[in-house]
């Protein structure tokens, strides 16, 4: 007997379609029907191929750099290294930049070896920045790496080998102050002593570039060539001067990607929109195509499946993207002003910052978003941000309008000496002091005025004190065999992180120094660290989602271009 397909029968088959849909990503169809119109634009949709299906994306893994290196100037807490291989691998290091009598160096109290290691993202470029985390070996005598310096040290990739270390090329170098992190009341405990980060402080060799591997059913170079043509279409990218399409056909199984500056900083999405770029429409298809996207996105549930394929689609999109502005759902509203703004809309501005204020889970995506409408719907939207309570919001804002422009009077800020960047912020809203653990060194004052209690005292390093007797703060330094030093400021947050940098302390002291603060309730204002999702970033949560495939492949290792009789696995897509 032949099945009786009811209405409600088929409205059950159309809901488990849109599941799946929605769980496959742009790679399938996004559907949520609720008539036959719509089940008959879905088919249409069904007929839509995307560069998805013929592809999955590469490059998208952090990938991690190594090496043992030297620690210097810590305060008798250092110790002799144990024989092994990570003290044979500094000293041929040593001996290769001309150290003389390395062996008498390492049995200094003063010094240590540790190991320092960090991630790569991908997307990184040449001459861009990364933090370093720096640990001591387990077997080490070491007490503290408080105080140190990180030594040029040159970060390789490393692997196990025929049970023996292999060493890969150069691609970063670290060098920098130790940040070792004071627990809250800013003194230090035994593990966290022989743990620090370099905020910053590595520089890469290398760019990684991100590109797309053809599955193997579809390789072939007229196929990689036509879905080079089919993105070149949509996105362009500015290379060496000139702009020229983003993407490159570089063999019948490799397309390398170049990244247009509004995805710099969001190559997760970046990567989602080229695979929702069609490749096969039927007779009538982008106005039909349109229609159904429309229907979609007036849902919540496939809203953000349906901006991604129309922002995918480009200009002829941005009516339908404009119309949903004006929905009474917030999320509706919230998908429709990103895809807006990576189409260099500013109408969306507003909607953005409604949606980093009111909406936590949208709030990193939404000030990502915000970061490339560089005009004055966007700065000003941004700025509206600074006076929020949450300190997330708050910092995020700020973050994206130095990204913007780091000339801007708001945002610059000073450099002390070396060490940091100080950014004082004229802004309302409830005091707050920001400072990094990674990124930059870097402490933002959220307003101006951030007074500090009398009777403080506080340190800020081994050498500092800061000693507050009511409006003065007394900052004085002393250092064995050197004549004091010492400075009378006002009792306030800036002046003092000012006389500390002045009196030769780190970026490390100065976040001693807030920390001791603050736990003592010498200051009133809130003291926030690294207050900003990875996700702002994009790079974070794109190789979060990708790393287990990618991690197998070791994709840096297996040239892309380069023919093999074995398939790669490449990543899943993000």
């Amino acid at each position: 007997m032949r099945p009786v397909r009811t209405p409600a029968t088929r409205l059950a088959c159309l809901f488990a379609c849109a599941a799946s849909a929605l769980a496959a990503g742009c790679a399938g169809p996004a559907i949520r029907s609720q008539s036959p119109e719509i089940e008959a634009l879905a088919d249409m949709e069904a007929d839509t191929r995307l560069v998805g299906d013929y592809t999955t994306p590469w490059g998208l893994n952090a990938l991690r750099i190594e090496r043992a290196a030297l620690i210097t100037g810590l305060a008798g807490t250092g110790s002799d290294p144990a024989p092994g291989p990570q003290r044979q691998m500094l000293l041929t290091d040593m001996q290769e930049r001309g150290v003389v009598e390395p062996n008498t160096l390492l049995a200094s109290p003063a010094t240590s070896l540790a190991w320092v290691y960090a991630s790569l993202p991908p997307g990184i470029r040449k001459g861009d920045r990364f933090d370093l985390h720096v640990e001591v070996p387990v077997d080490s005598e070491t007490t503290s790496l408080a105080g140190g310096w990180l030594m040029e040290t040159r970060l390789t990739e490393m692997a196990v080998l025929g049970n023996a270390v292999r060493e890969g090329r150069m691609l970063g170098i670290a060098e920098g102050p130790l940040l070792v992190d004071p627990v809250t009341n800013g003194t230090l405990d035994s593990v966290s002593r022989l743990r620090a980060r370099v905020p910053g402080g590595g520089v890469s060799t290398t760019t990684r570039n991100i590109g797309l591997i053809l599955t193997p059913e579809h390789r072939s170079v007229a196929m990689s060539k036509r879905l080079g043509d089919c993105i070149n279409r949509r996105f362009h990218a500015v290379v060496r001067g000139s702009k020229r399409g983003a993407a490159t056909p570089k063999t019948d199984r490799y397309i390398e990607l170049q990244i247009p500056t509004v995805y710099r900083h969001n190559l997760a999405r970046y990567v989602k929109v080229v695979r929702c770029v069609a490749v096969i429409e039927p007779p009538g298809g982008r106005h039909a195509r349109l229609e159904l996207l429309a229907r979609q996105l007036a849902d919540p549930v496939t809203a953000p499946a349906a901006a991604l394929r129309l922002e995918a689609i480009g200009k002829e999109a941005i009516p339908t993207l404009r119309k949903a502005l004006e929905a009474k759902d917030a999320e509706i509203r919230f998908a429709a002003a990103e895809a807006l703004a990576y189409l260099d809309e500013s109408v969306a501005a507003p909607h953005l910052a409604a949606a980093a204020a009111e909406m936590r889970s949208a709030r990193p995506a939404a000030l990502a978003a915000l970061s490339v409408l560089d005009d004055a719907n966007g700065i000003d939207a941004l700025q509206s941000l600074l006076a929020s309570p949450s300190a997330e919001t708050r910092y995020g804002a700020f973050r994206a309008l130095w990204r913007m422009d780091r000339d801007m009077p708001l945002v610059k800020g000073e450099r002390l000496g070396d060490a940091c960047s100080l950014h004082v912020l004229d802004v309302k809203g409830p005091p707050l002091i920001h400072a990094t653990r990674s990124t930059r060194p870097e402490i933002v004052l959220f307003g101006t005025e951030h007074p500090l209690a009398d009777g403080l005292r506080a340190e800020a390093g081994s050498s500092i004190v800061v000693v507050v007797e009511g409006m003065t703060a007394i900052v004085s330094r002393f250092v064995p065999g050197q004549s004091d030093q010492q400075a009378e400021v006002r009792a306030a947050a800036d002046a003092v992180l000012r006389a500390i940098f002045e009196l030769g302390g780190t970026y490390p002291d100065a976040v001693q120094f807030l920390q001791q603060a603050s736990a003592g309730r010498a200051v009133r204002s809130r003291l926030a660290f690294d207050a900003l999702p990875d996700e702002f970033d994009g790079r974070q949560s794109i190789h979060e989602e990708a790393s287990s495939r990618d991690r197998d492949i070791a994709p840096e290792a297996d040239d892309p271009t380069a023919p093999s009789a074995a398939d790669p696995r490449p990543d899943e897509a993000p």
